[in-house]
């Protein structure tokens, strides 16, 4: 199964060649170019360079004086300033009703995540207000949330239903997130959740909502190229690893790709369903086992780390990040964008935060928004700057390349590029 990503290209520079047609060539000259290609360099480092975005792809690039002749468009000049791939956020729950500031002074005051799911809070009270709110009115809120990441340099996003929980409502997130990346200038990755938690009229029959996912959820969802993912949330409070088998057996016979929430309250071996099964990602990992990442390792399954939602819920079961290293098991950072557990509106903020709090490096703080990023959702063409990927960049307002996981706070970006279209500017 395949589903057609939205990409809206604005050009504000349009031009013409002699025969009378569009000109999309643009030239970025005078750079330093983060490629975040594997390599000598570190971040794939090329200095005083050039590159050639043409029909929303790279067309070239290279050195600055080594720019072949044929290349004819607009020349943006750079000014020694940082040009990286545009940022992708491969774990977002963007679209959602209400908010849930009430539990959040609740967890302050010593009230745990856990125990709030238990008093019928937590997801739940989001499906209410979501269930509540029509598709416009999701869109509308979700715009302005969107908005932020964009502006700091996010050019794919991920977003995610699992507010809905039945047939009508999960159908009706999937379509906004649809019309929103119709509405948007980035491309949105819709991933399909409906095993997030119980819904309330299926408390007392688990085995009832598990045939309603498979039965109705997933084939509706399929006939509607509403989804490329299937996703759930493989927890003590939420669905187990026999549910989640059943549920993922059914998703791969529709041709859907996989994802899983695992391991973020405690082990119960979602990370080793999800390698078992080829999923794209295993999301959250606090509690992940050195069994698991071997797995994951064989599988080409992608650790994607949440920081947001570590830092939001104060826990203190780090992620075995020296043991992904070790294995060599890519790790990307997402936002996790929820009312509950991680209300981020910065991607740019979980570089710093997976840094500070999970001691990534910047460089594969930054790796792990855009490379792996990329490959937490199965896209082979974005992620780094490399001759036919799309030409979707940032150029940033920083002096070294850390400073992209140093600095809290603040807009750093200059150029928000989407298919070699610039979608926001900063001025200096």
């Amino acid at each position: 199964m395949s589903i057609q990503l939205n990409i809206i290209q604005i050009s504000p520079f349009v031009k013409f060649n002699r025969n009378g047609r569009t000109m999309s060539t643009k030239i970025w000259t005078d750079a330093n170019l983060l490629t975040m290609t594997d390599g000598d360099e570190p971040y794939g480092l090329m200095k005083d360079a050039t590159l050639v975005s043409d029909n929303g792809q790279i067309a070239w690039i290279g050195r600055r004086n080594e720019l072949p002749d044929h290349f004819i468009g607009e020349t943006i000049f750079c000014r020694g300033r940082y040009l990286t791939p545009g940022l992708i956020d491969c774990h977002t729950h963007l679209i959602y009703g209400g908010n849930r500031i009430d539990e959040f002074e609740k967890r302050l005051q010593g009230t745990s995540y856990e125990e709030i799911a238990a008093a019928g809070g937590g997801i739940l009270s989001t499906v209410k207000a979501t269930r509540a709110s029509s598709e416009d009115e999701l869109v509308k809120a979700a715009q302005k949330r969107l908005k932020s990441f964009v502006q700091e340099g996010v050019t794919t996003i991920e977003i995610k239903s699992g507010y809905g929980l039945d047939v009508e409502n999960e159908i009706k997130m999937l379509r906004a997130a649809s019309k929103l990346g119709r509405m948007s200038k980035i491309d949105v990755i819709p991933t399909f959740l409906g095993a997030h938690a119980l819904p309330p009229e299926y408390v007392d029959n688990r085995e009832g909502y598990i045939d309603l996912i498979i039965n109705e959820m997933l084939p509706a969802i399929e006939r509607g190229r509403l989804a490329v993912a299937v996703d759930g949330f493989c927890e003590t409070i939420g669905f187990t690893y026999g549910e989640m088998e059943q549920i993922f057996k059914a998703a791969t016979k529709l041709g859907f790709k996989l994802k899983l929430h695992a391991e973020q309250l405690s082990d119960q071996n979602g990370a080793t369903l999800a390698a078992k099964y080829g999923a794209l990602s295993a999301d959250h990992l606090e509690h992940l086992s050195i069994k698991s990442i071997k797995v994951m390792k064989e599988a080409g399954t992608v650790a994607v780390l949440l920081p947001g939602a570590y830092y939001t819920l104060r826990d203190t079961a780090l992620p075995p990040i020296e043991a992904l290293r070790k294995a060599q098991v890519p790790i990307a950072i997402g936002s996790d964008c929820n009312p509950g557990s991680a209300p981020v509106l910065s991607l740019k903020l979980m570089i710093n935060m997976a840094s500070t709090l999970f001691k990534l490096t910047p460089e594969e703080a930054l790796a792990g928004v855009t490379r792996n990023a990329a490959k937490a959702l199965g896209l082979d063409d974005r992620g780094i700057l490399k001759e036919g990927y799309k030409a979707d960049m940032v150029l940033w307002d920083i002096e070294h390349p850390a400073e992209l996981a140093y600095q809290v706070g603040g807009n750093q970006t200059l150029k928000v590029i989407k298919g070699g279209d610039v979608i926001f500017e900063r001025g200096e």
